[in-house]
């Protein structure tokens, strides 16, 4: 779970994947259920945690394994009975705990900074904020918005045991040098 690579297609999944990404996590918003099968197909023959971004449907139609759900998303429960390891979003210790409490596996915690890839992004919660998150559950803590090569080895200090990216995607290889140095320094 230490490099989430966010991608809309196959090219940008095995560049991600060549640079060092561990879960490759499906994200093209306002496509339909059949659009996200459709262009997630070709992602299933590569050698990677399959997660789905907003959408169960897709999610258990792929065979992937899990799905992503925002606090605004529906679909937990079914996702879990269908087997999906379920992802949650948080933006505070009370979301984080709520989450692990449901049966999430891990949650997306953020944004840490600013970012230009979610417009209706909740304010930036800061590496307090994620350490806040980190230390009041149990379950993986994955960073997400604004993260690049300069600031992953932060998230992982302070206690995130990975990082997700869109932008960033594209430089998986100094992304993953970063993880694994601030995990070294841990």
């Amino acid at each position: 779970m230490k490099l989430h690579a966010l991608v809309e297609d196959v090219e940008a999944a095995r560049a991600a994947l060549e640079g060092g990404a561990t879960v490759i996590q499906l994200r093209v918003k306002d496509a339909t259920t059949d659009e996200l099968v459709e262009r997630g197909r070709p992602l299933r023959a590569l050698e990677a945690t399959l997660i789905v971004n907003d959408d169960v449907e897709a999610a258990i139609r792929l065979e992937a394994d899990g799905v992503h759900l925002g606090q605004d998303d529906e679909g937990f429960e079914r996702a879990r009975e269908a087997g999906l390891t379920v992802g949650r979003s948080a933006w505070d210790v009370g979301q984080a705990l709520a989450a692990e409490r449901a049966g999430a596996a891990y949650l997306g915690a953020g944004p840490i900074w600013a970012t230009p890839s979610k417009e209706d992004a909740d304010p930036p919660i800061g590496l307090d904020g994620l350490a806040g998150i980190a230390s009041a559950v149990s379950i993986p803590v994955i960073a997400i918005g604004g993260i690049d090569a300069t600031n992953a080895g932060a998230c992982i200090g302070a206690g995130a045991a990975g990082v997700a990216v869109i932008r960033a995607a594209r430089d998986a290889r100094a992304l993953r040098e970063a993880i694994d140095g601030a995990f070294a320094a841990r």
